[in-house]
């Protein structure tokens, strides 16, 4: 049974490579524990204004799950973000300084509806409970939240490439939706340091394996049932793969500001970087 979990875990890490196999999954990472209340200090931000140094941006570009496997080895402009370049017009660009349109940040063009309130900045990270990437950056976002103003509207959608996504973000949607958020953490926790992918080679074999999980942290398989099967968890599902449709997501963590920008750690140049990236973003939207 541990042969076929594992077996299961490395086919679900070469679903996110569509074409190529990635690395293995990185161990449990000490220097990134879910529990950190603050972000490392090893990974400080530069003082303000200092733009990353090449040796921070070749690092941060490692720190990508990728659609194709091709994070690494993607421009950092394409024709198509250049095209995006010109149509943003002055006013939608920071000003000049240490972040660069195009290089830290890529404008979304046409711009996307938000689902938030008049006056409030919408901040998604798309990602995947599978992504260590993604489990790295997690102790980062977690003491942004604490402390980031109010006027910004932090929430996550689970990425959808295949099967093994689709399985955790219905797994992600159904904690959702028993109230039981916490369960969430737990789930990254058990994928990422027990390496056990909580997926399964079939759909009733996936269901059976995340309901004996739920069991063990104190929810009925019958209420687990009816919450994944619900209409609602499947509403939710069919907007994650929407939204990675209309983000054309190629890599996780993605970071979407206001439905105008994307970010991800290799072009903001560390993980602290980008944090205080999304907080200038959300910032200049707030102001306009």
């Amino acid at each position: 049974m541990k042969l076929v979990l594992t077996t299961l875990l490395a086919l679900g890490l070469a679903a996110c490579a569509r074409q190529s196999t990635p690395a293995p999954p990185a161990a449990p990472a000490a220097e990134a524990p879910v529990a950190a209340a603050s972000p490392p200090a090893a990974a400080a931000a530069p003082a303000p204004g200092a733009a990353p140094s090449q040796s921070e941006i070749e690092q941060a570009r490692g720190a990508q799950e990728s659609a194709d496997g091709a994070a690494n080895e993607r421009p950092e402009s394409s024709d198509a973000s250049l095209e995006r370049m010109a149509a943003l017009p002055p006013v939608a660009q920071l000003p000049a300084g240490r972040w660069k349109p195009g290089v830290n940040y890529d404008p979304l063009v046409p711009g996307q509806p938000t689902s938030v309130e008049p006056g409030k900045v919408e901040v998604i990270e798309i990602m995947w409970l599978g992504c260590p990437h993604c489990y790295a950056l997690e102790p980062y976002l977690r003491a942004w939240l604490k402390t980031k103003p109010a006027y910004i509207e932090f929430s996550r959608a689970p990425v959808i490439w295949g099967p093994v996504h689709r399985a955790h973000a219905k797994l992600f949607y159904t904690l959702q939706a028993l109230g039981r958020p916490e369960l969430i953490d737990k789930a990254f926790d058990t994928i990422q340091q027990q390496h056990n992918p909580l997926s399964a080679s079939t759909d009733a074999e996936t269901l059976q394996t995340e309901q004996a999980w739920a069991a063990q942290n104190g929810v009925s398989a019958a209420d687990f049932a009816n919450a994944y099967n619900s209409f609602s968890v499947n509403s939710d599902l069919a907007r994650a793969e929407e939204l990675t449709q209309r983000y054309r997501v190629q890599s996780v963590p993605l970071i979407v500001v206001n439905g105008k920008y994307t970010t991800e750690v290799s072009k903001a140049g560390s993980a602290a970087n980008l944090i205080q990236l999304i907080s200038d973003l959300a910032a200049f939207e707030h102001r306009h």
